[in-house]
């Protein structure tokens, strides 16, 4: 029978350590720590390697005895260091009261170290999460630039890419964007050339794809999150930040239009996130809840939307939207209303203001769309993306619309969709080419309505998006219809339901001087005086 020694083991554990084969250095590490207890510093490679297989109250435990074994061998800063993971490992996971006295008991130990090092640089970042939280993005942002040169004085790689990636989010959520996505593109050239960490390349690789996201720098949020799929391939055992790394491929393949491989991530991502008691776990479902939305699977997507919120993740817009979709527009204007009210950062207003300017829209608030549609546009002009002007143009052109304005439409929802196509959001480009359709045919241009409208159908048709392919479903005209155009035929079916002209003009997204106009054409063209008449006209030839 084959023995292998302690020493075997431990030699064993650290190169699975380095060849990034997290099972296997855990178990030999464990095993040779079994025989004879691991030094700190192998026990901080056991408790990285722990934390990299999801197992992190494990991984605590663990680092906590490095962090005494360093306090008795007199290697303070070391102490100070272990401390401090520790706390902010507990910090993300919402253990506030143990990852506070952690922290209190590194500072503690530091402000006995009569010398600067990197271990100052490395308590300034939980200060960094506290401006953070307080919505003190400036102030963030200057910490953690000290807490970045701390790093490159010391010539800490680990503590300047957490640094400096953490003052570039905090510059881009501040509005300083250009600045603060330079710095997160630095930070991640530490992460591509192999020179840091483990752990730290997941948490910088994260951060960044967060960041992008959140500003709707798409296109460098693809390619981080492509770097960061692969980087994830590469370690077949791990566990930490899959979970986050499938939300992001989820959400970027939803945008691209690859819904079913975007739904299969989103729920892997929830499973995985259960699993490691992520707090969250409710952003993947609510990922997959906007897919089933889009895809008509209404009581999936409520209930998906519900566990989300019962995950403690906000569920909105995608709730209002539902339920708009639903044809509950007064419970989706509430609904959005209320989230809006409670929502004061401007990146998560952009991402709401779309869907407030849709439902008002459709609820007949004109007004209240057009405020929400000139806040989005003052937030696009600080927070400059294509996506937001993508996003601003849309809603605009939607306005536009409605207030009987059709050259303007026209003009803003041509530069939405050439910013979508550019984007490759194929969704965003059918719902933009439907109001396309609707303003061509405001201005009288027919035809080019109607080939706007084909297009839009075949995209919804090839992504699935059965809502709204049922919406631009209209029959078309014959020679039965007395030569009512296409949308004289769609205001027809509408008065014939008992709608009026504001509720056509909602429904139809155009003003009501526009509907007025269909209706006194369609009464001219059909020989008759009343609503009433043109209502029996169409329910003669199931129009309706």
């Amino acid at each position: 029978m084959l023995v292998v020694s302690a020493s075997d083991e431990l030699e064993q554990g650290r190169r699975a350590y380095e060849g990034r084969a997290w099972l296997e250095a855990v178990e030999s590490l464990s095993r040779a720590d079994a025989v004879a207890p691991l030094a700190p510093e192998d026990l901080e490679l056991l408790a990285t390697t722990t934390w990299m297989l999801g197992r992190d109250d494990e991984g605590i435990g663990i680092l906590e005895r490095a962090h005494h074994q360093y306090l008795e061998r007199g290697e303070t800063l070391r102490a100070v260091r272990a401390a401090t993971w520790i706390g902010m490992n507990l910090a993300y996971r919402g253990a506030v009261g143990p990852a506070s006295g952690w922290l209190g008991r590194a500072q503690r130990l530091l402000d006995q170290e009569p010398e600067e090092s990197a271990e100052h640089g490395y308590l300034l970042i939980p200060v960094v999460f506290r401006h953070e939280a307080a919505a003190e993005f400036e102030a963030a942002a200057a910490v953690a630039g000290e807490a970045a040169r701390i790093g490159e004085r010391f010539g800490d790689r680990d503590l300047f890419a957490m640094a400096l990636h953490a003052e570039g989010y905090m510059l881009v959520r501040s509005g300083r964007v250009r600045e603060g996505l330079a710095l997160l593109d630095e930070s991640m050239v530490a992460v591509t050339t192999g020179e840091l960490s483990p752990f730290v390349v997941g948490i910088v690789y994260c951060g960044v794809i967060l960041a992008c996201q959140e500003v709707f720098e798409v296109g460098r949020a693809r390619e981080w999150t492509l770097a960061l799929t692969e980087w994830v391939e590469q370690q077949r055992d791990l566990v930490a930040f899959t979970g986050r790394c499938l939300v992001h491929r989820a959400e970027i393949l939803q945008l691209s239009g690859s819904w079913l491989d975007a739904l299969e991530e989103a729920r892997r991502a929830g499973r995985r996130f259960l699993e490691t008691k992520n707090p969250a776990a409710g952003l993947a479902r609510y990922r997959e809840g906007e897919i089933l939305r889009l895809q008509g699977a209404f009581d999936a997507a409520e209930e998906a939307y519900r566990e989300a919120s019962r995950l403690g993740w906000e569920p909105q817009p995608g709730l209002a939207q539902l339920r708009l979709a639903q044809g509950r527009g007064d419970a989706a204007l509430a609904a959005i209303r209320r989230a809006s009210a409670e929502i004061s950062e401007p990146l998560k207003r952009a991402a709401l203001l779309p869907a407030y300017v849709e439902i008002a829209l459709a609820a007949g608030e004109i007004e209240e769309a057009r405020t929400a549609c000139r806040e989005l546009e003052q937030i696009a002009e600080i927070y400059e993306s294509l996506m937001l002007a993508a996003m601003t143009a849309h809603a605009g052109g939607a306005v536009a619309l409605v207030e009987g304005d059709g050259p303007a439409a026209l003009a803003s929802l041509r530069e939405a969709k050439r910013v979508w196509l550019e984007l490759d959001a194929p969704y965003e480009v059918a719902r933009t080419r439907g109001l396309v359709s609707r303003a061509c045919s405001a201005v009288g241009d027919e035809d080019a309505a109607a080939l706007e409208l084909e297009v839009a159908r075949e995209i919804f048709q090839q992504l699935g998006a059965t809502p709204d392919l049922e919406r631009l479903a209209v029959p078309k005209p014959t020679p039965e219809t007395h030569g009512l155009s296409r949308r004289e035929v769609e205001v027809l079916r509408l008065v014939a339901k008992g709608k009026s002209n504001r509720e056509i003009a909602a429904e139809l997204v155009i003003s009501e001087h526009t509907v007025a106009r269909h209706v006194q054409n369609i009464y001219a063209k059909l020989g008759v005086s009343s609503r009433a008449g043109a209502t029996a006209f169409a329910f003669e030839r199931d129009l309706v």
